[in-house]
């Protein structure tokens, strides 16, 4: 019975990432209002009898992909965030964070999914503060408590935390990431996105690196 189980339990699951995944795929090229849940169950090859049995609703398939993204995109975070406190060579380090940071951040389907959350954001205010607090201020306190750390440690000179850490996000973040919400055919190089990151790194430890 026990090994029955396991295996309902494995067919459920696949079927729920099956829905996400083609659920994704449709809100971000055709919006929410564009996207019904019979679509889905076609194109995900299940029932949609299985849709209704995950997801109540499309509003609640809707919040279950926006968070299934931000959860993923914070913990690839908060590992290499936390992976910097021990840093024996910090302008190197933070160079290679920055590196990845944009490269998530800016990461096509990301970017989509943002402009249609900024787009919803009156039909799901919860969400959309739901998106802030587990992105960017997310992201932001644990930069503060980073640069907090470093501060003790005598490599950063640092009064205000949280606005170093605001500093360092949008030093990285603020060009290609408003780039790309306004011109979707804009389509940056690994060049171009290290460039940004390398340099707002470099201007960072300009302002705040212990002399």
């Amino acid at each position: 019975m026990a090994e029955q189980h396991g295996e309902q339990m494995g067919r459920s699951a696949t079927k729920r990432r099956s829905i996400l995944t083609t659920a994704r795929t449709l809100f971000l090229h055709k919006g929410f209002d564009g996207v019904s849940m019979d679509e889905v169950a076609a194109l995900a090859a299940v029932s949609k009898q299985t849709v209704y049995k995950q997801f109540s609703d499309k509003k609640s398939l809707f919040v279950a992909v926006v968070t299934g993204d931000i959860n993923e995109t914070e913990a690839l975070t908060h590992d290499m965030v936390a992976a910097l406190a021990g840093s024996t060579d910090l302008a190197e380090d933070l160079r290679e964070f920055a590196r990845h940071h944009v490269v998530e951040v800016t990461r096509p389907h990301l970017i989509a999914l943002r402009r249609i959350m900024i787009a919803e954001a009156e039909r799901f205010p919860e969400l959309a503060k739901t998106w802030y607090a587990s992105g960017p201020e997310r992201a932001h306190a644990a930069f503060a408590e980073l640069f907090e750390g470093l501060h003790r440690r005598g490599l950063l000179r640092v009064d205000d935390p949280d606005l170093a850490a605001q500093h360092f996000n949008w030093l990285i973040l603020s060009t290609p990431l408003n780039k790309a919400m306004f011109d979707a055919t804009v389509q940056f190089t690994a060049h171009e996105l290290h460039r940004y990151a390398d340099e707002g790194v470099r201007v960072f430890l300009a302002a705040y690196e212990a002399a």
